[in-house]
């Protein structure tokens, strides 16, 4: 019948992560959208033969195929998925094939899950009878995995994926936020995207465990929890570097808040990291930062020196440290969840 594509950005540099989760109640985040995007497309059939697992997904990356009820998602596998189909009515009489993939491996730390939901229901949004603003978008993605998934979420992840740019959430209310999208002068923005580095640390996100012990001590109120006020005043200053067109000063604000996150644990920052930081250090690097939340695996982001040659001869060095850890080409993308019919 019809042929719909979404797309949604990934996140990065997230300045104040951390201070956007319920255990904060309140917090800053600046972060920056960044392409390629998740990709989502949706074939719509007639469904004939009224079956009820009428949707099927094909779950590129993974080299996985699953058959999907709407009315009933399973948790057994691909649960994210199968709770974000399960979150907009389909109407009965479609029969879905959805196809999703990421352009980045999973579990780096970049907020893939968040966007792979968003351009999913963004995608879906185009079957609604009532179409469903960025706002919304963000909350029902958030909601997915925190409330169906049971899972620890920040509200950044989600709102970058669907509003794109560089964002400054302001939460004043777990989960309530308000987005200010920060346009920068057109020679500060590319200035920019030819220095922001994105560097895979080896090997997927598997830090749950310290997470959990974050969690429980920033829950006591103990000395980590000035740790949080600190990056949220963090967020707010690289805020006003970026307009400013400081870059230098944005940069010592990554480095700052990445000091903030080993404070919180010194196990968020990892041994990997800790490598790529001494060999951006060397080639004159004005910032760098752990993505996410931090531990083991995942990614981080570099603001390069702004001589070129030194930034070539950083990704070089990098690419040759081993265990996996390489750099991935990216760009800035001023636009966030994009879908449209074919």
């Amino acid at each position: 019948m019809k042929i719909i594509h979404a797309q949604a950005p990934l996140r990065i540099n997230d300045i104040g992560g951390w201070t956007d989760t319920w255990f904060s109640k309140e917090g800053k985040v600046l972060n920056l959208a960044i392409k390629p995007s998740v990709e989502v497309q949706v074939k719509v059939y007639k469904n004939e033969k009224k079956e009820e697992k009428r949707v099927l997904v094909n779950a590129e990356n993974y080299g996985e195929t699953i058959r999907v009820n709407p009315e009933r998602p399973s948790s057994r596998k691909h649960p994210l998925l199968q709770f974000a189909i399960g979150t907009l009515p389909i109407p009965k009489e479609f029969q879905l094939e959805i196809n999703i993939f990421s352009p980045v491996p999973a579990g780096i730390s970049t907020g893939t899950s968040a966007s792979v939901c968003v351009a999913l229901l963004g995608a879906l949004d185009l079957l609604c009878a009532e179409r469903h603003s960025l706002e919304e978008i963000a909350s029902l993605a958030h909601r997915v995995e925190t409330e169906k998934l049971k899972q620890q979420s920040g509200i950044q992840d989600q709102i970058c994926a669907s509003y794109g740019g560089i964002c400054f959430i302001h939460m004043y209310r777990y989960p309530k936020a308000h987005v200010e999208p920060i346009k920068l002068e057109e020679r500060v923005w590319e200035e920019l995207d030819r220095r922001i580095c994105l560097i895979y640390l080896g090997k997927p996100h598997r830090s749950s465990a310290i997470h959990e012990k974050v969690i429980e001590r920033l829950e006591r109120g103990g000395p980590q929890f000035q740790q949080i006020k600190k990056m949220t005043s963090v967020a707010q200053k690289a805020k006003g570097f970026l307009l400013e067109g400081d870059l230098e000063s944005y940069g010592e604000m990554m480095i700052l808040n990445n000091e903030c996150q080993r404070s919180l644990y010194s196990k968020l920052i990892s041994k990997q990291a800790d490598f790529v930081i001494q060999v951006a250090k060397k080639y004159r690097a004005s910032g760098w930062k752990v993505n996410g939340a931090g531990g083991k695996g995942g990614s981080m982001t570099i603001l390069a020196s702004t001589d070129d040659f030194l930034r070539r001869q950083m990704i070089e060095e990098i690419n040759s440290l081993g265990g996996g850890i390489r750099f991935l080409p990216v760009f800035l993308s001023p636009s966030g969840l994009f879908a449209w019919e074919a």
